[in-house]
């Protein structure tokens, strides 16, 4: 499988002429009879050596993030409860006290040291396995462990605070290791450019601005709400930035499209889940008609916005609450025997009827549009067709 970043590379070698790559970019898109563009093509394996290397990869610092615990253990050891009191069936405050303090220095060292040496391998094996061996799967792995590896070594410190009893410092402590995993995602970008590392940095900056705010307010003062909420408007802002990337690509033919594909994966869920969540999806079954009935109409906005940018993931992020909302009309309604089976039989067809008439139905959406927005969007159906070919 090559993708468009293979194409463009073998243009920039000089193996493809510039006329070839979009000649075969036209000639593909005659046969799938859907534009290039509509594909959301993004690479996850390039064979089955990538799920090879994968699996390594993921012993090797499984392996690595156990000695740093068991280094943490030697640095700052800490018993067990029932080991150190089995013999002292009313220990003192001072004792509780002690004990406490060194089992939250273990903690907070262990995932210090996890996170520290789960990065420190990352790198390296990243300079291998993306830089010159270029494969897909591995190289997100990677990218995820030295993020959240950079993240992880600050965040002990945080948790060290929260566990002491410094609530609000401990807040603070977490958010700056978001940021300094920020930081270490941009790094990982400038030196290997995995598109997926935009998406981490964006989260890794979306929790620093996030926690700063709670940490602020004050812990013991925070709402459920208040934090959906603030979720929302940061999944708002990625979105933005997704689309940022999206309309500097309109025909989806370079690395920049697959940077908007994973920070509109990353927008999705921080956008659908605080939205069904202050409907009342997450309470359970203490769901209303009314609520019910507002998450279809939410997922049918999703669906008309899906359409117009030519993006499917908010459809798949607020998959779940539909099926439940669908599944307590139908059994509200009288059917409980069939409930889950029409609300998969209805959810299903409309799904696939959707892919399969993606670019006529998308195309009578952006037609309503105005005029300068349809011109930042890709292009749809008939129209990107033969220019495709026509290159």
């Amino acid at each position: 499988m090559y993708s468009e970043d293979d194409i463009n590379s073998a243009v920039d070698a000089g193996a493809l002429t510039p006329e070839a790559a979009q000649s075969f970019r036209g000639f593909m898109s005659q046969v799938r009879e859907l534009p290039r563009s509509s594909e959301e093509n993004f690479r996850l394996i390039n064979s089955f050596n990538d799920i090879f290397v994968a699996i390594g990869v993921v012993i090797l610092l499984l392996a690595v993030g156990a000695i740093g615990q068991a280094i943490a253990g030697v640095i700052a050891p800490a018993q067990e409860y029932w080991e150190l009191f089995r013999d002292v069936p009313d220990p003192t405050t001072e004792q509780m006290d002690a004990w406490r303090d060194a089992s939250n220095l273990n903690t907070a060292l262990a995932i210090s040291l996890s996170g520290l040496f789960v990065a420190v391998t990352a790198w390296p094996l990243a300079e291998f396995f993306t830089s010159k061996r270029r494969m897909a799967l591995p190289s997100i792995l990677l990218l995820l462990a030295f993020v959240g590896g950079v993240f992880a070594t600050v965040m002990g410190i945080g948790v060290l605070m929260v566990e002491n009893g410094n609530d609000r410092l401990g807040a603070v402590m977490i958010s700056l290791a978001a940021l300094i995993a920020a930081g270490g995602a941009y790094l990982h970008w400038r030196r290997f450019m995995v598109p997926i590392t935009v998406a981490a940095g964006a989260a890794a900056i979306a929790a620093t601005v996030v926690g700063l705010i709670l940490a602020g307010i004050g812990p013991d003062n925070v709402e459920e709400n208040a934090v959906l909420s603030l979720v929302f408007l940061a999944g708002l802002c990625v979105f933005a930035f997704a689309m940022r990337w999206d309309i500097s690509d309109r025909e989806r033919t370079s690395r920049r499209s697959d940077v908007a594909f994973w920070l509109h994966l990353l927008a999705a869920p921080m956008i659908a889940h605080p939205i069904f969540a202050l409907i009342g999806v997450t309470d359970g079954n203490n769901i209303g008609v009314g609520a019910a009935i507002a998450v279809i109409a939410v997922y049918i906005a999703f669906g008309l916005i899906a359409l117009a940018i030519d993006r499917r993931a908010l459809l798949v992020s607020a998959l779940a609450y539909v099926l439940f909302a669908l599944t307590f009309l139908f059994r509200e309604f009288g059917a409980v025997e069939l409930n889950f089976a029409l609300t998969a039989l209805v959810i299903g067809s409309a799904l696939l009827s959707l892919s399969a008439f993606w670019q006529p139905i998308r195309r009578s959406v952006v037609m309503t549009l105005p005029k300068n927005l349809q011109d930042k969007l890709p292009a749809t159906g008939d129209a990107a067709l033969p220019a495709a070919a026509a290159a």
